[in-house]
């Protein structure tokens, strides 16, 4: 067990930081870690003894997200305040303040496995080979996905403010 908890300890960090971006509820993301870890621990002799166990660990996590999505789909996106919370100051000018609102509309708007190619390559620093072994997807298209979605982002950035806008008369 200490085999275990050695290799698991340091990676719950990331892990955390991870299911934050996914989910921006600090309530949500610490239960998706526990699950992540509570399966790792509970399939540990499925691992690949020569494999990524970080690799493994993230898609464990992405796994047991994509389940949560499938069965909440009917109740709609929530937010925890946890997300607004981490926004700029008040003291920090109006720009700011909606740039990083921006930031995480724009990573909403992005399809799933856009957004989750980005957080894990952009924000996790994972590889784009453990990306793939992540997301059971060639590395390809990990490289593709990557260019959509920063692609897409940056647009979103520069024309998604007055996109969002609508006119009420």
């Amino acid at each position: 067990m200490d085999e275990i908890a050695s290799l698991l300890e340091p990676q719950i960090p990331a892990l955390r930081r991870y299911a934050w971006a996914l989910l921006r509820a600090d309530e949500a993301a610490d239960d998706l870690v526990q699950d992540t870890l509570e399966r790792a621990i509970s399939r540990w002799s499925q691992r690949r003894r020569d494999g990524d166990v970080r690799a493994w660990l993230f898609a464990i996590q992405r796994n047991l997200f994509l389940n949560q999505i499938r069965q909440r789909k009917g109740r709609g996106v929530q937010v925890g305040q946890e997300a607004l919370d981490l926004l700029p100051s008040a003291e920090s000018s109006p720009e700011d303040h909606a740039g990083a609102r921006d930031i995480l509309t724009g990573l909403d708007a992005l399809p799933e496995e856009q957004r989750s190619v980005l957080l894990l390559v952009g924000v996790e620093d994972l590889s784009y080979e453990q990306a793939a072994q992540v997301l059971g997807i060639p590395v390809g298209t990990v490289m593709s996905r990557l260019s959509r979605g920063r692609g897409r982002l940056r647009q979103f950035m520069e024309a998604g403010r007055s996109a969002v806008l609508r006119r009420v008369k």
